[in-house]
């Protein structure tokens, strides 16, 4: 038996307090955190319950924007009206992941933590995993990599960040809101998850004993003009082979501004700028979106299993940016 204390914090600096102590972890709605446990891969010393915080208000910020609290579930952040009129791509995102039962439990902060669901870090069974134990190895390089990142991985890890929300996170150029015990800061969710390089332990910047309290969004450009895409082995409770975020910002039919972020590929959410650029200016002809297809995978590694990902990213690109231009019809 793995002994663990529980304790409920009463507000955000209560919990940073309790997180003082080495081996403590938040928990909000569990989803994610409980699997792990249970599997052996969390060994947690202390579980701070931070479920019943004031930290689920979705509110509009003075600058046009939204403010979401961290304890926010994803079924409310889904279907709230401000992000389905303002942030449609963030909705049909959310909508895009889990159940609607774990979408009930699983809170916008928790989402923004989850772990990977590479079958060699869950699975304990395999020995040799670098974000479960550094300096083992990386089973998954020469193992079966089909799910696996084609852009951003190192010779440490291979694996792929699981989130739906976040890539539609990347592509509003969201802030999260962090509180800890030097005070707090604000991300920008761009910089918020890293590549693995050689410390893939390390999913996201966050500190020990930080707190996600909300996540920030701008006014968007793309509200009317954007879509979510997700590639999966079956229509629900799948995770992402492939998915794109799209936004489009249109003058007529010339593309003034674009958002491209891929989901499914890479360590975090991999926003593809260089073809972003290649759209600017430009009208979404077959020729063109050929290039922006093409820009968006550009310096891919594949490993055995996963080469159908580079093509299947390029007609995700496609279809995506397609499928957003006609929302402003």
């Amino acid at each position: 038996m793995h002994s663990l204390s529980y304790e409920r914090a009463s507000d955000v600096n209560h919990a940073i307090e309790l997180a003082r102590q080495p081996g403590t972890k938040f928990i909000g709605g569990g989803t994610n955190l409980l699997d792990l446990y249970k599997s052996g891969i969390e060994r947690p010393v202390r579980l701070v319950d931070v479920s019943r915080l004031a930290l689920s208000a979705i509110e509009a910020t003075p600058q046009g924007g939204l403010r979401i609290g961290a304890m926010a579930s994803n079924t409310a952040a889904a279907n709230h009206p401000l992000v389905r009129q303002r942030y449609r791509i963030l909705s049909e995102a959310i909508l895009n992941g889990a159940t609607t039962q774990l979408r009930n439990m699983a809170t916008v902060g928790g989402n923004l933590l989850q772990r990977t669901r590479c079958y060699y870090f869950t699975d304990p069974t395999f020995a040799h995993c670098n974000k479960r134990d550094p300096g083992s190895g990386c089973d998954a390089i020469d193992g079966y990599n089909r799910i696996h990142a084609i852009l951003g991985a190192s010779p440490q890890c291979i694996s792929t960040n699981p989130s739906d929300m976040s890539v539609a996170l990347a592509a509003l150029d969201a802030v999260v809101h962090l509180q800890g015990p030097d005070g707090a800061r604000q991300v920008a969710i761009a910089e918020f998850h890293r590549l693995p390089e050689d410390r893939p332990q390390d999913d996201t910047v966050i500190q020990p004993g930080e707190l996600i309290v909300a996540v920030e969004l701008p006014p968007s450009p793309f509200s009317q003009t954007s879509h979510y895409l997700k590639v999966r082995d079956r229509a629900s409770y799948a995770f992402a082979l492939v998915s794109v975020a799209a936004g489009l910002q249109l003058d007529g039919d010339t593309v003034r501004d674009a958002r491209i972020v891929l989901g499914g590929v890479a360590h975090k959410p991999w926003r593809a700028v260089e073809a972003e650029n290649a759209l600017r200016g430009k009208t979404l002809s077959e020729e063109v979106l050929a290039k922006v297809a093409a820009a968006a995978v550009a310096g891919a590694h594949v490993y055995e299993h996963n080469a159908f990902k580079v093509e299947l990213a390029q007609r995700a690109v496609v279809r995506a940016l397609q499928t957003a231009a006609g929302g402003s019809v």
